[in-house]
C-alpha cells in the first residue's frame, strides 16, 4: 500500500485524497485550517458552482484561457460528468442552470463541501502549516510544518491553492515550498476579479446591475474585442465587476504595457435604428416634459442624471426639442458606453490566482513533477485558470483526480 501525503484541504486536496483512498492507497491530509473545504463554502456565492456540464473537451479548453491544452490529458481521464455522477453517488442531487453551471438542488455550498469531507474521511487529517518538502536528489522524503513535526511518504500531492481569500488559508505557501525545490512558478495575479476604472460616475451609480447589456472589453488601439459577452455587471465604488467584468479580467494579464477600456450596450436587443425609433416613441409621450424627466421608462433611475450629464443634453430642454443630431448622441451614448479600467481590484478579493507552478515543468498526464519524481500538483497550484461557469473547480477536480491516481500507484508515475 502506498502512503500518499496530501498537503492541503481544499476542493483538489479532499478530491485527491478521495481518489487516493478509492485507488488503495494509505492517505494523509494535511490541512492548516481547523476544518477542510473553508474556500468552497464561499464560492457561487455561498451556492457553489461545482462544474460545467459540457460534454465537450474542446469547448472545456476553449474556457480557459491560460495553458488550457496542458489540461487535456487530465479532462479526458475525469470530465463535468465524472465529476456530477461522483456528487449525486455522494447523496448531492444537482442542477444545470443557465450557461450549463451546475449546482446542488439545495443551493448550499456545504453540501458540496460535506460530500468531500465523506469520500475522503478515511483518510488521516492532520491539522497544521507545511512549511518545507525534504528532498534528496530527484524525491521528495518528507512535509515538514511550522510546529517541526515531519511527515514522510511515497508520493506527495501539493493542493494548497493561490493567493486569493487568503482568510480562508490560500497565503501562497505551496508556491514558497517549490520555489525552494527549484520550481518555476510564473507571477501570480488575480483573476475573474472586479476592476478599477477612474471615471467618477462609477461611484455615482454604486449598486447598480444592469441586466442583459453586453459588456465588451477593449485594447488602446484595437478594433476587435479581447472579449464581449452578454450577461450581468454591477457599478462599485471603485470601478465594475459583476460576472461578465470577472470573465472580462481573465484576458487581462498586466496594465503595465497596455491601457484597456470596456464599453456597455444598454441595449443589446435593438440596433441602433431600432433605439431611436424607441427613443422617438418616449419623447412623444412625454413631449411637454424635460429631457431629465423622460427616460424613465427606457433606463433605471439612478443611471439617468450620469447618462444626462454624459450625452451633453441640457437637462430642462424639452424633449420635443430635442434634435436629431442629440438623439443619435444619445444613441451612441448607450450601444458605446465607455469605461476606463487601469487595474485589478485587489488579488485578496479574486475568485482565483492566475500563474502557478510551470507547465513545463509538470507531465501533463499525471501532473507530476518533472524535477521530482513523486511530487504531484493539483488546482490552483498550476499555471492554468479558467473563466466563470464551473470551469475552475473542474480543472481542481480534474487535475486532483490525475495527481491522485497517479501518485496511488505503485509502480510511480
Amino acid at each position: 500500500m502506498k502512503k500518499v501525503i496530501v498537503i492541503g484541504g481544499g476542493a483538489a486536496g479532499l478530491m485527491a485524497a478521495g481518489t487516493a483512498l478509492q485507488k488503495g492507497a494509505d492517505v494523509t491530509v494535511i490541512e492548516r485550517n481547523e476544518k477542510p473545504g473553508r474556500k468552497l463554502m464561499i464560492t457561487g456565492k455561498g451556492r457553489c458552482n461545482v462544474t460545467n456540464n459540457c460534454h465537450d473537451i474542446a469547448a472545456l479548453i476553449k474556457n480557459v484561457p491560460t495553458n488550457g491544452r496542458f489540461l487535456y490529458s487530465a479532462f479526458s481521464a475525469f470530465m463535468p460528468q465524472d465529476t456530477m455522477a461522483l456528487f449525486e453517488e455522494l447523496g448531492v442531487p444537482l442542477k444545470t442552470e443557465r450557461g450549463n453551471r451546475v449546482f446542488p438542488v439545495s443551493d448550499k455550498a456545504a453540501d458540496i463541501v460535506d460530500a468531500l469531507r465523506r469520500y475522503s474521511e478515511e483518510a488521516d487529517f492532520v491539522q497544521g502549516r507545511v512549511v518545507r518538502l525534504e528532498a534528496a536528489e530527484n524525491r521528495i522524503l518528507s512535509c515538514v510544518l511550522e510546529d517541526g513535526r515531519a511527515f514522510g511518504g511515497d508520493a506527495f500531492i501539493l493542493a494548497t491553492g493561490g493567493v486569493s481569500y487568503p482568510l480562508t488559508g490560500s497565503t501562497g505557501d505551496g508556491f514558497k515550498i517549490v520555489k525552494m525545490l527549484g520550481h518555476q512558478v510564473t507571477d501570480l495575479k488575480p483573476s475573474l476579479v472586479a476592476l478599477r476604472s477612474p471615471n467618477g460616475f462609477c461611484p455615482k451609480l454604486q449598486g447598480l446591475t444592469l441586466k442583459n447589456v453586453r459588456l465588451s472589453l477593449f485594447q488602446d488601439g484595437k478594433k476587435k474585442p479581447l472579449y464581449a459577452e452578454l450577461g450581468e455587471m454591477l457599478f462599485t465604488h471603485f470601478g465594475i465587476s459583476g460576472p461578465t467584468v470577472l470573465s472580462a479580467s481573465a484576458y487581462l494579464k498586466s496594465f503595465e504595457n497596455a491601457s484597456y477600456y470596456v464599453t456597455v450596450d444598454w441595449k443589446p436587443g435593438l440596433t441602433a435604428e431600432q433605439l431611436d425609433a424607441r427613443i422617438c416613441r418616449d419623447f412623444a409621450a412625454y413631449a411637454n416634459k424635460d429631457f431629465v424627466n423622460a427616460l424613465g421608462k427606457l433606463l433605471p433611475q439612478k443611471c439617468i442624471p450620469v447618462i444626462v450629464s454624459l450625452s451633453g443634453i441640457d437637462p430642462h430642454k424639452k424633449v420635443n426639442q430635442v434634435t436629431k443630431e442629440e438623439r443619435r448622441s444619445l444613441v451612441h451614448l448607450l450601444k458605446e458606453f465607455r469605461i476606463e479600467v487601469t487595474d485589478f481590484w485587489s488579488i485578496e478579493q479574486a475568485v482565483i490566482t492566475s500563474g502557478g507552478v510551470s507547465t513545463k515543468e509538470i507531465d501533463p498526464k499525471s501532473m507530476c513533477s518533472k524535477l521530482y519524481e513523486n511530487l504531484y500538483f493539483a488546482g490552483e497550484m498550476i499555471d492554468v485558470d479558467a473563466f466563470t461557469g464551473g470551469f475552475n473547480l473542474q480543472i481542481a477536480f480534474s487535475s486532483a483526480y490525475a495527481a491522485a491516481t497517479h501518485a496511488s500507484q505503485l509502480g510511480g508515475k
